[in-house]
């Protein structure tokens, strides 16, 4: 008889996320740091990896969508000088009652052949979904340490959203990501730039390869944490 059909591959992990105050990666002109309207690539990928992250899997951000409208208030700050006494005042700028919908998924790290007997997706996918419900592995927060929020599953597309009825709206040249030596083999930091548009209220993110602006910032060398993979001795004590 014919070997029996592949299980279908697990749903993309869904979760809703909520927070008072957020500033992802944002503006800084003089002493002004403005955080940018919508939340980036790299901050949603920093929340999955709050959620669960090994270093054999690679999060991808699919889209995002806006449930509640795009709120600032600006904040007075006094800032420490780390090189010198003496503090300086500075104005940042965070997004309020921020919430959204996100929908990823995670694909394997080919550069980590060490964890290649951990490529078990049903694993992973289990642990997941049983960490969204948990609210996290770790604090979740959005784009700074003061930015506390929460997430926890969802029905991606469920429920009212504040631009829901607005065919497009455009927000220019907008940060990305960066690109790590451990995640894409070249030993520089890169940065990248798009052009997000949001469309009905969700925002449809590109792969990382496909941004056509970037940067080079520095030479850099991988540096992932020492291990032997999944024969490591000291998991059979």
């Amino acid at each position: 008889p014919p070997p029996p059909p592949p299980p279908p591959p697990p749903p993309p992990p869904l979760f809703f996320f909520k927070a008072d105050y957020g500033i992802p990666p944002c503006r800084v002109t003089g002493v002004h740091t403005c955080a940018l309207p919508i939340s980036t690539y790299e901050a949603l990928k920093g929340v999955t990896k709050s959620v669960y992250w090994k270093p054999t899997i690679n999060w991808v951000i699919d889209e995002v969508r806006i449930i509640n409208p795009v709120r600032t208030f600006a904040k007075n700050m006094k800032l420490i000088k780390y090189h010198e006494s003496g503090a300086e005042l500075s104005v940042y700028t965070y997004l309020t009652d921020v919430s959204y919908q996100v929908r990823a998924h995670y694909e394997w790290n080919l550069l980590r052949d060490d964890m290649k007997a951990d490529r078990i997706e049903g694993k992973h996918s289990a642990i997941i979904q049983r960490t969204l419900e948990k609210g996290g592995r770790r604090d979740i927060c959005l784009g700074a340490r003061e930015c506390q929020a929460y997430v926890e599953p969802c029905r991606f597309g469920e429920g009212p959203g504040a631009y829901d009825d607005i065919p497009e709206l455009a927000f220019g040249v907008m940060f990305h990501g960066f690109d790590y030596p451990d995640e894409t083999g070249r030993e520089e930091l890169g940065v990248r730039f798009w052009k997000p548009v949001m469309k009905n209220g969700i925002v449809k993110f590109i792969r990382p390869e496909e941004c056509k602006i970037t940067r080079v910032v520095r030479k850099m060398k991988a540096n992932p944490p020492r291990s032997c993979g999944v024969n490591d001795l000291s998991l059979e004590e």
